[in-house]
C-alpha cells in the first residue's frame, strides 16, 4: 500500500527517555507509597495527568494538578541520558529529503516533549502534537487524528510509529497503518500492525516522486 505521511510517537519510539521517565516516576511513587513496578506497568504511552488521576483517585483535582506541575518540571529538567534511538535520526532525515510530511504525536506535555526532543538532537517536525492539544489521550485516537489533520492528510493515509500498547491502539483506532517498535508481545491487537520491529533501522521508505511512499524491510 502507498502512504503519504508519518505520525511518530516520541518517547520509546524516536527517543530513549526511559531512564529519565523511570527516575521521575519512581521518585513520585516513593513519595506516595506506590511500588515502582506498579507505576511503570501503567504509565507508558499515557498522558501524565491520566496516570496521576489513576493513582490519586479520590483526591481533589487541585491536588492532582499541583502534583502534575511538580512532576512536569522534574521531567522537563532531567534529560540526563536522553538520546535518539537507533535509526531515528536517519529515518527523519530521509523523510525530509523525500519531502514526506511527518509529525510527532506524543502524550507528553510541551515542556517535557520539547526538552527530550532537543536533548536527542532530532530534526524539527512540521507538526508537534502534545498533551495540551487533545482532551482525550491515547489509546483514544484523537491525537493521531489531529496530527494527520494538521499535515493536511487523512489518518488512513498515514503511518503511525509507536512502542506502547496505548499508542498502538490509538493508531489503529485512528484508522492508520501502524508500525510497532519494541512493543511487548502482549500488546493488544499487535497482530493488526503492518510491521513489528525491534529497531527503526530495519525500515525502508521508498518515495514515488508524487508525494506518496511505500514501506519495506531491509533484507
Amino acid at each position: 500500500m502507498k502512504y503519504r505521511g508519518f505520525l511518530f510517537d516520541l518517547d520509546g519510539t524516536l527517543v530513549d527517555s526511559l531512564p529519565a521517565v523511570e527516575r521521575a516516576w519512581t521518585q513520585w511513587g516513593e513519595r506516595h507509597g506506590f511500588a515502582a513496578e506498579e507505576i511503570l506497568s501503567f504509565i507508558h504511552g499515557k498522558q501524565a495527568i491520566t496516570s496521576l488521576r489513576h493513582f490519586m483517585v479520590g483526591q481533589s483535582e487541585e491536588t492532582i494538578q499541583a502534583e502534575f506541575l511538580r512532576l512536569e518540571r522534574i521531567e522537563a529538567e532531567d534529560t540526563d541520558g536522553v538520546c535518539a534511538l537507533p535509526g531515528a535520526q536517519a529515518l527523519l532525515v530521509t523523510l525530509n529529503e523525500l519531502q514526506i510530511p511527518w509529525a510527532i504525536v506524543t502524550s507528553g506535555s510541551v515542556p517535557v516533549a520539547h526538552a527530550r526532543h532537543k536533548a536527542a538532537g532530532l530534526p524539527a517536525p512540521a507538526v508537534f502534537i502534545t498533551a495540551e492539544n487533545v482532551k482525550r489521550g491515547k489509546p483514544e485516537p484523537d491525537a493521531y487524528l489531529l496530527g494527520a489533520e494538521k499535515l493536511g492528510l487523512a489518518a488512513g493515509e498515514c503511518v503511525v510509529v509507536e512502542d506502547a500498547p496505548a499508542g498502538v491502539l490509538a493508531g489503529l483506532n485512528a484508522g492508520s497503518a501502524v508500525i510497532a517498535v519494541n512493543a511487548s508481545k502482549d500488546t493488544p491487537r499487535l497482530d493488526e500492525v503492518t510491521f513489528a520491529l525491534t529497531t527503526l533501522e530495519a525500515l525502508v521508505v521508498t518515495g514515488d516522486g508524487k508525494g506518496g511512499f511505500t514501506l519495506s524491510l531491509q533484507a
